[in-house]
């Protein structure tokens, strides 16, 4: 073959697709509604890495609102202070595990929005136990949920990490867009959760815009006379959705 041909084959073949392996799923998560009384909503927020952004540690703080809290071992190591807010506080938040290193959960060769996944279920393992590990070592208890890096999977990950003894933490409204929102628009969506929504955004990103707009939401769902529940908070948890 020609020099020039061979060069445009190689490359022709790098730039191929990869086979694609199983499908990914995003698990969707409620609580039970209210049945009449004030609306339910839980406040979820992930720490992938990074710091914390006070604008909204404060405002759960100052209100006493309930809050789950997704770390990662990552997190836990880079923010010793925000940790010990955490832990002084247990009534109020409930600390889970968001992972090792914050790879995505996903059991074969692939990539999650640019993020390379564990890539085999050896390596989903070690991402869920050393952040249920680091947890424990940080002086929390043992976690019981799990949430991983953007928040997808595979089938057979899933069973694999529900073997480890957790439950999955799927989320009903999205309230940050991963922290790429504006305020304005993190605002409107937080504002606008219903009876039952689990709501999931990002407490590790001070210098973004969408952290302002969350806890604007947040004191507009109060306002609202939201009653705020955590995901261990015993029938709080609906049934998730077959897969």
């Amino acid at each position: 073959m020609h020099r020039s041909l061979a060069s445009l084959a190689f490359t022709l073949a790098l730039a191929a697709p990869v086979a694609a392996g199983p499908r990914l799923v995003e698990p969707e998560l409620t609580v039970a509604r209210s049945h009449g009384g004030p609306p339910r909503v839980a406040l979820t927020f992930d720490a992938c890495m990074g710091k914390v952004d006070r604008r909204i540690l404060d405002v759960l703080l100052r209100e006493n609102i309930p809050a789950t809290i997704f770390v990662t071992a990552r997190w836990l190591k880079h923010n010793p202070q925000a940790t010990a807010i955490l832990l002084a506080h247990p009534d109020q938040f409930e600390i889970e595990n968001h992972g090792a290193m914050h790879v995505p959960p996903v059991d074969y060769p692939t990539a999650v929005y640019g993020i390379t996944a564990a890539g085999s279920p050896e390596a989903v393992a070690r991402e869920v136990e050393g952040g249920g590990a680091a947890i424990v070592a940080a002086g929390a208890p043992p976690p019981h949920w799990f949430r991983g890096a953007t928040a997808k999977y595979t089938a057979s990950s899933i069973a694999a990490i529900s073997g480890l003894g957790y439950r999955i933490a799927g989320y009903s409204l999205n309230g940050d867009d991963g922290s790429l929102l504006g305020a304005r628009a993190a605002e409107r969506r937080i504002g606008a959760a219903r009876d039952g929504d689990v709501v999931i955004a990002h407490i590790n990103q001070p210098t973004h815009a969408a952290g302002e707009g969350v806890a604007r939401g947040i004191l507009a769902l109060k306002a609202r006379g939201v009653r705020f529940v955590r995901l261990s908070d015993a029938d709080a948890v609906a049934p998730q959705p077959a897969l």
